[in-house]
C-alpha cells in the first residue's frame, strides 16, 4: 500500500493549526459534556504527535532493510502485549509478575496475527519489503491486541460477577475448564463485534484506513478496495484466533481472572 505523498497532505503550519484546533475541540467537548476526558484527550494528542514523529524518523532508517523491519514488528508485538496485559489483568507495570502477564497476553496476539501475516506474504499479495510488511503486520497486530484486550477484560469482569455460577457448575461435576467455558464463550464472542461490524458495513458506512490510504497514495479505487478487503478479512482471521486463545487461557487458569480492579 502506498504512502500518502506530499501533494495530498501539506506538512506545514496549516496542518499544525488544524491539529491544534481539532485537539482543542475534542478537549472542550470532553470538559463541557461532563465526561471528564478533556485531560486525557490532550495527553493522547500530544503523545500521538510525539510518537508518530519518532516512528517516522525510525521508519525512514529501518524500512529499507527487511531484517530491521522485522525487529520493528517485534517491537510492535512487545508494546501490544504490554498494553493488553494491563487491560486484561487490571495490574500496573510496577506490580510483580509483569513478565508473566506480558507473555500470557502476548500469546493470543502472536497466535492471531502471525499466521495471517505469513499467509499474506506467502501468497505474494503483499511484497516482501519493509514498506509493505510493517503496515500490514501493524494493522493485524493492532487488531489482535484490541481483540485480546476486549475479550480478556470482559471475561475477567464477567467471571468475577458470576463466580457463583462457576462454583455451581463445579459442584455438579464439571471440570474447571468446562465450567468456565460455559460462561466465557458467549461473553468472549462480543469482542469480535467491532471487527464484524466494520466488515459488514465497509463502503456503506465508512471507508477505512487502508482504502483511503491507497486512494491518497495514488492507487485506483479497485486497488484500494482490494487492499481494504485483504485487511478486513485478515483482521477477522487474526481476531477470531486471538479471542479463541484468550478464552482457552482464561478457562485453563493461565490468564488472570481476578486481577486488580481499576
Amino acid at each position: 500500500m502506498s504512502a500518502v505523498n506530499s501533494s495530498v497532505i501539506d506538512v506545514g503550519s496549516g496542518l499544525v493549526a488544524v491539529l491544534v484546533a481539532l485537539a482543542g475541540l475534542a478537549a472542550v467537548g470532553g470538559k463541557l459534556s461532563g465526561l471528564g476526558q478533556h485531560y486525557s484527550v490532550v495527553v493522547a494528542a500530544v503523545r500521538a504527535a510525539l510518537q508518530l514523529a519518532v516512528v517516522s524518523a525510525v521508519l525512514a532508517v529501518v524500512i529499507g532493510s527487511l531484517w530491521l523491519s522485522g525487529m520493528f514488528v517485534l517491537l510492535m508485538v512487545v508494546v501490544a502485549a504490554i498494553t493488553s496485559a494491563g487491560r486484561v489483568t487490571g495490574a500496573s507495570l510496577r506490580q510483580l509478575g509483569l513478565l508473566h502477564r506480558v507473555v500470557t497476553a502476548g500469546t493470543p496476539i502472536v497466535v492471531g496475527a502471525l499466521p495471517v501475516v505469513l499467509v499474506v506474504l506467502a501468497s505474494g499479495a503483499v511484497p516482501l519489503r519493509g514498506e509493505a510488511v510493517i503496515p500490514i503486520a501493524g494493522i493485524l497486530i493492532g487488531g489482535a491486541m484490541t481483540a485480546t484486550s476486549l475479550a480478556g477484560r470482559r471475561l475477567r469482569e464477567e467471571l468475577e460477577s458470576r463466580h457463583g455460577e462457576v462454583e455451581a457448575a463445579l459442584a455438579l461435576g464439571l471440570v474447571t475448564r468446562d465450567a468456565v467455558l460455559e460462561i466465557a464463550r458467549p461473553v468472549a464472542g462480543t469482542a469480535l463485534m467491532p471487527a464484524l461490524d466494520q466488515t459488514r458495513t465497509v463502503g456503506l458506512v465508512t471507508l477505512p484506513g487502508a482504502f483511503v490510504g491507497v486512494l491518497l497514495g495514488g492507487g485506483s479505487p479497485l486497488q484500494a478496495g482490494a487492499a481494504q478487503l485483504l485487511v478486513l478479512v485478515g483482521l477477522l482471521a487474526a481476531e477470531v484466533t486471538a479471542v479463541w486463545m484468550v478464552t482457552e487461557l482464561v478457562a485453563r487458569g493461565q490468564m488472570a481472572r481476578h486481577g486488580a480492579r481499576r
